[in-house]
């Protein structure tokens, strides 16, 4: 069905563009006085959303390929107490970040194995190893944070700037426009979206499903374990708690930027747009002086009405 020159799918897809510029209207008026619009105010949004957006992109692709990610809010945990402990040991950022990417590969390659291979769904699969990744956390770090010590990793992964531009915003960007493109202008993607879309036509058409769910899983890790080393940069520390309260978040911001929950249809860019939303929402919440419980009550309706509106899209 047509509405003017945009199909109905085209015209659902618009609500999280006009979502945001309603709430950002909204605080806009109602906290004109409290500072919501200053620069630094902004600019904090998006450095606060930076380690959400990345870890959204590899959800995205998830949630194409027609499965689910639980335990990418653990990973982040996990894989910033991995690098950290890595880095106090060796004295190698580099060693640290590898260590910390390649904690969250392994998990994502168990998540897609099991899925895949011993054909499990990725709901129980996920929901499974978040509790496990979590507990190791928990009892690597012995519940203490582990302190940070490399500036050339705090500046790369958290407070340092490139010619006046904070890395963080330098990650989202990135990490944006690069699934972007593998997302839309790839073989890769377009085998994504083609089994969340069908996969039992992709399977038939010559595609290697059950190789690809491992891959999108993998990628979801590594988002995931980068999202917890952006953290980790950031605050100059490992948590065991990092990440926790990421994952209603994270798929709140997929969701509401346009990606279907059942595959087959997914937009980076919404991805991003969501994820600033969410941020958006969170600081002009506290900034009307919203408890915690509150905020996790709004943002369980946006949740709602996000899943809602996906299941009753068409696919492409």
């Amino acid at each position: 069905m047509m509405f003017g020159t945009f199909t109905k799918s085209q015209l659902q897809g618009l609500i999280v563009y006009a979502g945001f510029v309603l709430i950002f209207a909204f605080f806009a008026v109602t906290l004109s006085g409290s500072g919501f619009l200053t620069a630094q105010n902004l600019s904090n949004i998006v450095l606060q959303t930076a380690p959400a957006t990345v870890m959204a992109v590899g959800l995205v692709f998830v949630l194409a390929a027609g499965e689910i990610d639980l335990s990418f809010g653990a990973i982040v945990a996990l894989a910033s107490l991995v690098g950290a402990i890595t880095m106090r040991l060796s004295e190698s950022w580099i060693l640290g970040v590898l260590a910390g990417l390649a904690t969250g590969a392994a998990a994502g390659a168990i998540n897609g194995l099991m899925v895949a291979y011993v054909r499990l769904p990725s709901f129980l699969v996920t929901l499974a190893t978040m509790g496990i990744i979590a507990g190791a956390a928990r009892e690597i770090s012995n519940l203490q944070s582990i302190p940070v010590m490399s500036d050339t990793f705090i500046g790369i992964f958290g407070g340092g700037t490139l010619m006046g531009v904070p890395s963080l915003i330098i990650w989202t960007v990135a990490a944006t426009a690069i699934g972007h493109v593998v997302l839309r202008h790839t073989r890769f993607g377009a085998h994504v979206l083609a089994v969340g879309d069908n996969a039992r036509a992709a399977l038939v058409s010559g595609i290697k499903v059950a190789r690809l769910r491992v891959y999108v899983m993998m990628l979801s890790g590594i988002l995931g374990a980068l999202g917890g080393l952006l953290y980790a940069g950031r605050l100059q520390a490992a948590r065991y708690t990092l990440g926790e309260t990421d994952l209603m978040t994270v798929i709140a911001a997929v969701i509401v930027g346009g990606t279907a929950l059942n595959g087959g249809r997914a937009t980076i860019v919404g991805a991003l747009v969501g994820s600033l939303m969410m941020g958006m929402l969170s600081n002009g919440l506290i900034l009307m002086g919203l408890s915690v419980s509150w905020q996790m009550i709004v943002k369980g309706i946006i949740v709602l009405c996000a899943v809602a509106v996906s299941l009753r899209q068409p696919r492409l």
